[in-house]
């Protein structure tokens, strides 16, 4: 340290020198000593280097001037922050004020003072991009200021002009919207009065600038801006040309939405520029292209001879028209198809682009038109019925022009892949790969022209490390795919250089080619094929490079394990092929199975083979693995238990006849322990290897059932307990009384099941309401399973339910059991039962009475012809009951399949809409979704007849046939999709409802929709939306006056219709995203941000969302969102007030400043005075700032981009 600050001080010292070739040379000393990685500086070198160079920055000599302001830039990350404010306060004090004055005196001549000052005002901002720098400067950013830094655009010097433009797009995010339109209204003056070339490129090159910098301010002036740039394209000048598409690139990414009635004159522009190459002639080169896909045959050594002339600009009007073209493709999805009519097949035209970098952007634009097909793809699921009935996914109209489009791309690129040009062809690969993920199995036809071109990259001794991987990686998707038969044909041509790779010395060639090699074992026989193609001269081959991996104990990690992964699959599709060296490669595995750092990866390849079609045996290694894998139970690492618990599964599965009882005894005693609450899905893994071994082996699980059977039986009580856990604990309880061991019958496991039911009041309360549920299927299970003792067991039950002493919980129980046993049919129509049912149904106890009329639907699920009618015939005559029988009646639509509802619905649908304008709102919504899961019944007759009934009925029915609508909705793929797609804008035309509560359900029920099945709105939206917008908005008729005692309180009756339309806006965020206008959704948003407490809690998780989503769009409204965000935050609540109104508002403030958070994190909004001065009234209030660290959490990350804050 002492050396590095002695050569310091001497380089100060000769700084001070009279000579200005000293003080050259010494600055450029410092500058290479800055730049080193390794220098760190003291406090003290720290402040005299800083000193010296602000000095030097107002030397005489311009060289030297220019040096010190190069040394910027490194400095700036190598001093602490109180050294970095010196240079700030310095620069914006000493040269920004006294800017106008040093102007004023100068020379007309002399602008290198400006021209330095210019470049330091972009240094500091660009290294220090945040709050504090730019927002010091932009303070004395005014008027004057701007004056004079745009006199220097007219400089004859373009240094002075460059370095201008750069000051004035780092000052344009913090000047006023004033001053901003008064530059662009400058710029525009200059440009209309024709001023020569160079000043034109100058005026254009700025506005670009202050177009990306100052964001979606520009968007005001575009409709003067946008044909002034176009009339410019047509001036024979390409420097001018390039500038002119960087200008409407920043345009359309800053403002796309004002863009988009100039989108076509712009996109024709690059569609007429791209192909902009004056001194070339493209035809030979077309011609020698035709017909000339050549499958596999010698690749072409030698290449065109290119035209080159390093006068030629011409490249940059192209490039920079493509990436015009790029920009559009990525921000208006909404042209997708329109994109493919006009864009794609100019885009594959160029293709055959002679210059490099050119060529390499067209491979982007094509990327991002395949990337922007792919996120539209995966968002739309259009839902269409077969003619067998059976749902099927619709094809997007954008997937189906690509595919049209498939053969022309493998053409043009088919010559490229063979190029000597490493940039080419990974671009190629690139493109090639994006387009097997867009479209699977789009290239299954093409794979024999495309194989040459994955050969050639991979022999080629001239091909760089990098290109290899690329070409492998390609492969690798391309095999997944695509079906293994359709590379079968040329695994001799494919193997050998993928082998040659395996052996490759560079460790990330190996990690890939071995994920070939994996995929190409399954190629050679894939899992159940038998016959058609023999693998058998190519298994060697692959075998001894994977053995030659796999052995080897000094490799990268990640080798290790895909050599592993690669010989598990050869051992589980070509097992049958390795003979004696199977053994040798089972005794590695094991030895891999032992070693910390493999045995993860040993233990999912031990489940693979285990499971493997050609029953491998394994009997070498089984009692050594499982006495391992026994042990893993016991470790910490969740991956590998869960692991481990898939390969005893497997084990067990396939090869229980070769294991021992007293090889099972390690994991045996490992099992207790993982069935507990704490992991439900270890749990459930663990549970089901015990049903596996209570099959395979009933012997072994004898010793552990003392141990584990009261864990089983806690999961069976718990209140977490549901789904495939459940589901697992019954398989498990079934096979365990079939298995006919000792001390596990019948009665000792009912017993042990119910037991906790039987006890006093005070202990009952304690169970939750599910473990009811979970008890009385763990019962009918056992029922089941052993139908000799199901009389008995419904006679205790019986007696149960109608025995006054027991407890309450016993009763419940007793019902819910006998609900599930009869559900399987086992209780017939049973007078007795009925009976039994219909007392507890009139039952004083409510929980009684809920379980009773559960019981009651269970059993007509079991016994339909039996009890339907009985059921259909109490709803009627039974008013008081109505509500609990309804909830019967639901039981049964949901559960039964319709063909054994269809000869009951008529009789169903009558009995509904009989009670469909009940005055009970709770009965209104049981009858709505009993409508809706009897329409799956019938959906071509019932769902025309629901609509019938939006015309003739009640208000009252007219929401009720809504909310049945809303049921109708699944969120899985339903015959009735396609019915509804064409019937369900009838049905959203309730939201112009005059009843209020009518349009609340027609909301609730387009929510529904918009998240369960986007698909069926997304077309509608258009005519949806204005409505939903209309909901939105606070009605003063809807607010009145309500005197309670001396008290008056205001009711908004309009209250829930408004929280349902923002949860449908919440809703349409994640579903249909592009389908929405950004900057009209916001508008709504922020009237959100001032309404009643529960909207301005959606409102600000919208605003979180729309920050992540839409950045730019959020950042064009900041200023207007940050007011009430602000208010939020910094509203107190009166002193008086009852403890919930200070937890409301704490609530409400911590909402706002997560949406803060949000908004901090996106990119640039630092550029927002309003957001840099609330940014700094947190940091200053120690309320406010420690409510957003507790948001931030422990990390205590600062304020996102922007400076960090100290919050001591």
């Amino acid at each position: 340290m002492s050396n590095v600050s002695y050569h310091i001080s001497n380089l100060l010292e000769k700084m001070t020198s009279t000579d200005k070739d000293f003080r050259f040379m010494a600055t450029n000393d410092l500058m290479l000593e800055l730049q080193k990685d390794s220098i760190k500086l003291d406090e003290d070198s720290e402040r005299k280097v800083v000193t010296m160079l602000l000095k030097l920055l107002e030397d005489k000599n311009g060289e030297v001037q220019n040096l010190a302001v190069k040394c910027l830039a490194p400095l700036v990350s190598k001093v602490k922050e109180p050294q970095v404010e010196t240079m700030v306060d310095t620069l914006c004090s000493n040269m920004i004020m006294g800017l106008k004055t040093v102007i004023a005196e100068l020379p007309l001549t002399s602008s290198g003072d400006l021209t330095n000052l210019c470049l330091s005002i972009s240094l500091i901002c660009s290294q220090q991009g945040k709050y504090g720098p730019i927002l010091m400067l932009g303070q004395y950013f005014n008027a004057s200021i701007s004056d004079l830094t745009r006199s220097q655009l007219t400089s004859s010097r373009m240094a002075v002009r460059k370095r201008s433009i750069l000051a004035l797009g780092h000052l344009v995010p913090c000047c006023s919207p004033a001053l901003f339109s008064q530059l662009t209204g400058h710029l525009l003056t200059e440009l209309a009065k024709g001023p020569p070339t160079s000043m034109t490129r100058t005026y254009i090159q700025c506005l670009a600038t202050i177009s990306r910098q100052g964001g979606h301010r520009v968007g005001e002036h575009l409709e003067k801006l946008i044909p002034m740039v176009v009339k410019f394209t047509s001036v024979e000048d390409d420097e001018l040309r390039e500038y002119c598409f960087q200008a409407f690139e920043a345009f359309i990414r800053r403002c796309p939405k004002e863009m988009s009635p100039h989108v076509a004159t712009v996109t024709k522009l690059c569609l007429k520029f791209m192909t902009f190459d004056p001194n070339y002639n493209y035809d030979d080169d077309e011609e020698e292209q035709e017909d000339s896909m050549d499958i596999e045959d010698g690749l072409d050594e030698e290449s065109d001879d290119e035209y080159s002339d390093d006068d030629d600009m011409s490249w940059k009007v192209r490039r920079s028209s493509i990436k015009c073209l790029d920009a559009l493709i990525s921000t208006r999805r909404d042209l997708l198809l329109s994109f493919y009519s006009s864009v794609c097949p100019a885009l594959l035209a160029r293709f055959k682009e002679r210059e490099e970098n050119v060529r390499a952007d067209v491979f982007a634009a094509f990327s991002t038109l395949l990337k922007q097909t792919r996120v539209g793809s995966s968002h739309h699921g259009h839902v269409v019925t077969t003619s067998d009935s059976e749902p099927s996914k619709e094809e997007e109209p954008a997937v189906t022009m690509l595919k049209k489009q498939v053969p022309v791309i493998v053409k043009v690129l088919h010559r490229q892949l063979k190029e000597k040009s490493i940039k080419s062809r990974q671009g190629c690969f690139c493109l090639l790969t994006e387009l097997a993920h867009t479209v699977l199995g789009a290239l299954e036809q093409h794979i024999p022209a495309l194989i040459p071109g994955i050969v050639f990259s991979l022999t080629d001794k001239s091909t760089s490390s990098t290109m290899r991987i690329d070409a492998l990686t390609f492969f690798h998707v391309l095999l997944l795919s695509h079906p293994p038969q359709a590379f079968q044909p040329h695994m001799q041509v494919l193997l050998p250089p993928v082998v040659a790779c395996v052996e490759d010395s560079f460790y990330k060639i190996t990690s890939e080619a071995l994920l070939v090699a994996q995929q190409l074992v399954r190629v050679m026989r894939p899992q159940g094929q038998t016959g058609g193609f023999d693998p058998k001269p190519f298994v060697k081959e692959v075998f001894s490079v994977t053995l030659k991996r796999l052995k080897a104990t000094d490799i990268d990690q990640e080798v290790k394990e895909r050599a592993i992964t690669c010989m598990g699959h050869m051992v589980c599709h070509l097992g049958d092929h390795l003979r004696a060296e199977l053994q040798g490669v089972l005794a590695i595995f094991l030895e891999r199975l032992k070693n910390e750092i493999t045995r993860l990866t040993a233990v999912r390849t031990i489940t693979l083979i285990s499971a493997s079609s050609l029953k491998i045996d394994l009997s070498s290694i089984l009692p050594e693995a499982l006495s391992v894998l026994g042990s893993f139970l016991r470790k910490n690492q969740r991956a590998l238990k869960l692991g481990t618990l898939a390969c005893l599964n497997a084990l067990v599965t396939h090869h229980a006849a070769s294991i021992k009882p007293a090889a099972l005894e390690p994991v045996l005693s490992e099992l207790p322990a993982l069935v507990d609450e704490s992991d439900m899905h270890v749990s459930q893994v663990s549970v089901t290897l015990m049903t596996c071994m209570a099959k395979a082996c009933p012997s072994s699980l004898a010793k552990i059932s003392s141990s584990v059977l009261p864990g089983v039986f806690r999961l069976v009580h718990s209140p977490l307990l549901q789904g495939g856990v459940l589901t697992a604990i019954v398989d498990f309880l079934q096979a365990l009384v079939l298995s006919k061991t000792s001390n596990l019958g019948y009665s000792q496991l009912l017993k042990s099941l119910t037991d906790p039911f039987h006890s006093s009041q005070a202990d009952a309360a304690v169970i939750h309401r599910q473990s009811y549920h979970s008890v009385a299927r763990c019962v009918a299970a056992l029922s089941s399973a052993c139908p000799k003792e199901t009389p008995g067991t419904v006679a205790g039950l019986m007696k149960e339910v109608k025995s006054p002493g027991s407890p309450e919980s016993a009763r419940v129980l007793a019902l819910l059991c006998l609900g599930e046993v009869g559900r399987t049919g086992s209780l017939g129509g049973s007078k007795e039962v009925q009976g039994v049912i219909l007392e507890a149904i009139s039952s004083t106890n409510e929980e009684v009475k809920t379980a009773a009329s559960c019981a009651l639907g269970s059993m007509a699920v079991g016994s339909l012809n039996d009890y339907l009618p009985f059921l259909l015939k109490e709803i009627s005559s039974q008013p008081r009951r109505q509500y609990l029988l309804l909830h019967s009646l639901k039981e049964v639509i949901s559960a039964c399949p319709a063909s054994s509802l269809s000869p009951h619905v008529e009789s169903i649908w009558t009995l509904l809409f009989q009670n469909c304008e009940c005055q009970e709102e709770g009965t209104r919504n049981l009858v709505a979704e009993c409508l809706g899961k009897l329409t799956f019944v019938n959906a071509s007759q019932l769902l025309p007849r629901l609509k019938q009934q939006l015309k003739a009925g009640s208000p009252l029915a007219r929401s009720t046939v809504v909310t049945a609508i809303k049921f109708t909705i699944v969120d899985h793929p339903a015959p009735i999709d396609s019915l509804l797609k064409d019937c369900i804008g009838d049905f959203l035309k309730t939201l112009q409802d005059g009843d209020i509560n009518v349009r609340r359900v027609a909301l609730v029920m387009f929510n529904s929709a918009a998240h369960n099945k986007p698909s069926l709105i997304r077309g509608l939206l258009a005519t949806v939306l204005p409505h939903l917008y209309k909901e939105t908005q606070i009605r003063k008729d809807l607010i009145r006056e309500v005197e309670m005692g001396p008290f008056k309180h205001t009711v908004d009756d309009g209250l829930d219709v408004r929280k349902a339309a923002f949860e449908c806006m919440y809703t349409l965020l994640d579903s249909c995203l592009e389908g929405l206008d950004v900057l009209q959704f916001l508008d709504h948003v922020e009237e959100g941000l001032k309404d009643h407490y529960d909207i301005r809690m959606l409102t600000f998780l919208m605003l979180a969302r729309l920050a992540s989503l839409c950045p730019a769009a959020v950042l064009q409204r900041l200023d207007r969102l940050i007011e009430p965000l602000k208010a939020t935050c910094t509203t107190k609540v009166k002193a008086g007030s009852v403890k919930q109104e200070f937890e409301k508002q704490e609530e409400l403030r911590r909402s706002a400043m997560r949406a803060v958070a949000a908004l901090l994190a996106v990119p640039e909004v630092e550029r927002s005075p309003s957001m840099a001065d609330f940014a700094n009234q947190i940091r200053t209030n120690a309320d406010m700032a420690s409510i957003y660290q507790s948001i931030q959490g422990v990390e205590g990350e600062g304020l996102g981009p922007a400076e960090s804050m100290d919050m001591s």
